[in-house]
């Protein structure tokens, strides 16, 4: 599984939420749930330019606007009576799925309202909700993100990237964007990741020793490593509110060959 990222620089300014939003969600686990009886939504305020999809092959030609109150940063959508009633006649897996296709199409808040009603169907998901943890990154609600992450690892200790967004999701409550190393979660002792290009990434934000040198380094092993360099830098920029570095790490993510490929 990969949890990576979405880049399109987006209106005049760099938003750090929506800046990763609509990479990442072209790289979510595909599922193989159907969904064919759910009409499309009514989307508020989707401006495309350059391009007519969001599929990796053209995120870069994504922009979006939206003005809905405190959820301005985020595409907003609306369900009629009859679409939220099939939604809710759903099994707890196909929930799950729809909350993965909603957050895909830019519906965070509507990923959210899925994932949610798939834990109350069954609540022995709950610790296993790792795609609900990016939509509450995503919706800025750190504090619940960083729960959803907590859980995961609870079950499953060698998770490492869980235990880095768990540690941006820190990052973004704090003022100055530190967290102290009490605070963040760690992996068992003794233990490593076996990939070099996390087991970086995992050392840099925890401030293990690892710089953002050696990650750009490790990067260049290969495209696929090229791409999470990028994009773990981008993440960690925004974490720490270097908002300029951040948007140069994610335009380099999403101009990537693994990206367009």
């Amino acid at each position: 599984r990969t949890t990576s990222p979405i880049a399109v620089l987006s209106t005049r300014t760099y938003m750090p939420t929506p800046i990763l939003l609509i990479f990442l969600i072209s790289f979510l686990r595909p599922s193989n749930a159907s969904f064919v009886g759910i009409p499309n939504a009514r989307t508020a305020s989707l401006q495309i330019s350059d391009s007519t999809s969001t599929s990796a092959n053209s995120i870069k030609g994504f922009t979006h606007r939206c003005h809905a109150g405190s959820q301005s940063r985020l595409l907003m959508t609306t369900y009629d009576d009859k679409t939220r009633t099939l939604v809710e006649s759903l099994p707890p897996k196909q929930l799950v799925g729809l909350g993965m296709q909603r957050f895909r199409t830019g519906d965070v808040i509507g990923s959210i309202e899925a994932f949610d009603l798939a834990e109350r169907k069954d609540a022995s998901l709950r610790p296993y909700l790792w795609q609900r943890g990016l939509s509450y990154y995503y919706a800025d609600m750190f504090q619940t993100g960083s729960d959803q992450f907590r859980y995961d690892v609870a079950v499953n200790p060698l998770d490492v990237e869980e235990i880095v967004w768990d540690i941006a999701c820190l990052a973004r409550m704090s003022k100055d964007g530190t967290v102290p190393k009490e605070k963040m979660m760690a992996l068992p002792k003794g233990r490593s990741d076996r990939r070099k290009i996390m087991a970086t990434v995992y050392s840099l934000f925890r401030g293990d020793g690892a710089t953002e040198a050696d990650l750009a380094a490790v990067g260049l092993s290969s495209d696929s490593d090229e791409f999470y360099a990028n994009f773990y830098l981008g993440l960690y920029a925004e974490a720490n509110g270097e908002l300029s570095k951040a948007s140069h790490y994610m335009s380099a993510a999403a101009s990537s060959r693994y990206a367009k490929g």
